[in-house]
C-alpha cells in the first residue's frame, strides 16, 4: 500500500464514519483533523473493547471499519508520524496483531466496498455515490441506539411520563427548541428522536481526555429501555435532531436566563423593586418590604410615573433586580409568585389623589433573599413542593 494517504483515500474513509471535525485538532489543518478523528474512534473502540478491531466477517459492521481505517493508518508514514504522540495504547505498531484478516487481492476500493456490503455492480453503485454505505450521522444514531439497553425499573418512571403526557394534552407543560449546548439537570424531559427522555440521575463531575468537564447520565425512554450518555453526547444529539425539544416544567416554562437566546420569543421580566415612601411604617421595613412583579415592556418605563400611581404606593421606587423571560406566559407566572408569597403579602391601605382607599397587592413583606429563593424554586421545578414560612421568613420544604 502506498505511504502516503491520498485525499481520495480519506473522503472514502470520511464516508466509512471519521468525523472531520475535533475541538483537540485545533489549528491543525483539515486534512489532519480527520486523520486524527478517525483515529479517535477507534481508540475509543479499543478501551470499551479491549482489543483491537478486526475485519472478520462475523464482526460488527463498525468494527470492521475500523480495522479497514487502523489498516490504513498503520501504513502511512504521515498518519504514524501525526498520531505518534497519541497512540497511548501502541495501536500503530503491529503488535496488536492483525486488524484486517482479508486477502490482499480484495484491497481495491471496490473490493473493500464489496466487503462491507456495497453492490458496485452498476453505474450508480460507483465508488464515488456510496449508496449503500451509511453516513457518518446514521452510523452514530444507530451506535448510539445500540447502547441502550432494557430500563429494569421502568414501572418506576411509568407514571412520570403518563403525567408529562397529560400536562402536555391540558397546557400545563409545552415544548420549546433546544438550544446548543444548553444544560441539562436532573428531572428533566425532552424529546429525542421521536421518543421522550427523562433525565434520571446526572453523574459528579469528571475531565474528560479531552481536558473539558463532563458527566455520566441515566436517560430513561418512554419505550422502557435507558443509556448512560454523557452530558456533552446528549447535547450533540439533541442539538443535532432538528426536531428535538425540552418539555418544560409546569407553570413557568423555561429556565430563565440574564441573555435570551437567539431563537427565543422575549416575553417579559419579572422585577423586584423597593420603595422610596417615606410612609412611616415603610420607612421603618424598607429593607423587607418588595413589589414583585411581570412586565412585558422595559421595567425603567413602567416606573417612570411611580410617584402617580397607587401600585408603586404613590412614591418613587428603586429597581433591585429583574430576570428576563423568555418562551412563557408572564401573566400565568406572576399570579403563581404572587400565590407563592400571599402569606407575606403587605396589608396596608393608602389613599390616592382623589382620597379613595387603594390596597396594593404586589408588596410582600419578605427579604431579598427569600425572594431569590422563590425564583430559584421557580426556575428549577421544585417550587410546588415548597411554600414560603412569615414566621422564619424563609421557604421550607412541605
Amino acid at each position: 500500500m502506498a505511504d502516503r494517504v491520498t485525499d481520495e483515500d480519506l473522503d472514502l474513509l470520511d464516508e466509512l464514519g471519521v468525523d472531520t471535525t475535533d475541538e483537540s485538532s485545533a489549528g491543525r489543518s483539515p486534512r489532519e483533523q480527520r486523520i486524527i478523528a478517525g483515529f479517535e474512534e477507534i481508540v475509543r473502540f479499543v478501551e470499551e473493547y479491549g482489543k483491537a478491531p478486526t475485519n472478520d466477517p462475523a464482526a460488527d459492521i463498525f468494527e470492521r471499519i475500523y480495522a479497514v481505517r487502523l489498516e490504513s493508518i498503520r501504513n502511512s508514514l504521515e498518519c504514524r508520524t501525526l498520531l505518534a504522540g497519541m497512540d497511548s495504547h501502541g495501536l500503530l505498531s503491529i503488535d496488536w496483531g492483525p486488524t484486517v484478516v482479508r486477502e490482499e487481492a480484495a484491497s481495491s476500493d471496490a473490493a473493500l466496498l464489496a466487503e462491507l456490503g456495497v453492490d458496485d455492480s452498476s453505474p450508480e453503485n460507483d465508488i464515488t455515490r456510496l449508496t449503500h454505505v451509511r453516513s457518518r450521522e446514521e452510523i452514530r444514531a444507530a451506535e448510539e441506539i445500540a447502547q441502550r439497553t432494557r430500563c429494569e425499573d421502568f414501572e418506576d418512571f411509568k407514571p412520570i411520563f403518563q403525567k408529562i403526557q397529560r400536562d402536555l394534552e391540558t397546557g400545563a407543560r409545552t415544548t420549546i427548541k433546544f438550544q446548543e449546548n444548553a444544560d441539562v439537570n436532573e428531572g428533566e424531559m425532552f424529546i429525542l428522536d421521536g421518543q421522550k427522555v427523562f433525565v434520571a440521575t446526572v453523574g459528579e463531575k469528571f475531565i474528560s481526555d479531552y481536558g473539558r468537564p463532563d458527566r455520566r447520565l441515566r436517560l430513561i425512554y418512554d419505550n422502557g429501555t435507558e443509556s448512560d450518555l454523557l452530558i456533552r453526547s446528549f447535547q450533540r444529539a439533541l442539538y443535532k435532531d432538528k426536531a428535538s425539544r425540552r418539555i418544560t416544567t409546569p407553570d413557568h416554562g423555561p429556565l430563565f436566563s440574564q441573555n435570551a437566546d437567539e431563537d427565543d420569543s422575549l416575553t417579559g421580566f419579572i422585577y423586584v423593586l423597593r420603595s422610596c415612601s417615606e410612609h412611616p411604617f415603610i420607612a421603618a421595613n424598607r429593607a423587607v418590604i418588595h413589589k414583585i412583579g411581570v412586565t412585558g415592556g422595559d421595567v425603567k418605563r413602567r416606573i417612570a410615573n411611580a410617584k402617580k400611581d397607587p401600585t408603586f404606593l404613590l412614591a418613587a421606587v428603586e429597581i433591585v433586580e429583574t430576570y428576563k423571560l423568555a418562551n412563557l406566559d408572564r401573566v400565568r407566572l406572576e399570579r403563581l409568585l404572587h400565590r407563592f408569597l400571599a402569606p407575606a403579602r403587605l396589608d396596608l391601605e393608602l389613599k390616592d389623589r382623589f382620597g379613595l382607599g387603594v390596597e396594593p397587592q404586589e408588596w410582600f413583606l419578605v427579604p431579598i433573599t427569600a425572594v431569590q429563593d422563590a425564583i430559584q424554586h421557580l426556575m428549577d421545578g421544585s417550587i410546588e413542593n415548597c411554600r414560603y414560612d412569615p414566621e422564619s421568613a424563609q421557604i421550607v420544604t412541605q
